[in-house]
């Protein structure tokens, strides 16, 4: 699979809204209900993609680190599942058991979402600060599948870190990098 980059939005930019349904709970989630009032982790993801895969014990990690600090971690998968059926919001389901996830893993069928935010790539991240403003947008670090770098998610922990201490984000910002959103034809 070609390696696609993250589309670097502008910083400041406002979270669009959604609700979308939860492939754990069966039931409908909309921004306003799981937004923080301090910082909140938009994660485009799916299940088949390598660098999700490579990634997705730091997001448990994450999620466990930083939910008692009130951060809001949210899942979305965007992809096409009559391509691409392992992605479906039952292997959805299957995948958030299996591997840990105590967050939200949203499925958003129209891509409509994953338009409005511009995602490109999974994994795709975006931190927002409580006032719901863009403040990174970009990788978790440098590591990727065979690279032989440990995952430590040090570049999303940092913005993290920096929203909690009501510091200002480092503005230098690298693209996330992966599979492509599965884009319906």
């Amino acid at each position: 699979m070609p390696l696609k980059e993250s589309n670097m939005i502008d910083l400041g930019t406002r979270a669009p809204d959604f609700n979308l349904m939860d492939t754990v709970s069966g039931n409908y989630m909309s921004l306003g209900k799981l937004k923080s009032k301090v910082c909140t982790l938009i994660m485009f993801t799916c299940n088949h993609c390598p660098y999700v895969i490579h990634v997705n014990e730091e997001l448990v990690r994450l999620a466990k680190d930083y939910q008692p600090k009130g951060v809001s971690l949210i899942a979305i998968s965007s992809n096409d599942v009559e391509r691409y059926p392992q992605d479906s919001p039952e292997k959805m389901k299957e995948l958030a058991a299996e591997v840990g996830y105590t967050f939200p893993y949203l499925y958003d069928e129209s891509q409509e979402i994953a338009k409005a935010y511009d995602a490109a790539c999974t994994p795709d991240f975006y931190i927002f600060d409580g006032e719901m403003k863009l403040v990174y947008r970009g990788r978790l670090d440098e590591s990727r599948p065979g690279s032989g770098i440990p995952v430590t998610g040090k570049d999303l922990r940092a913005a993290i870190d920096a929203v909690l201490a009501e510091e200002e984000v480092d503005a230098v910002q690298r693209p996330s990098a992966g599979c492509s959103i599965k884009w319906k034809e």
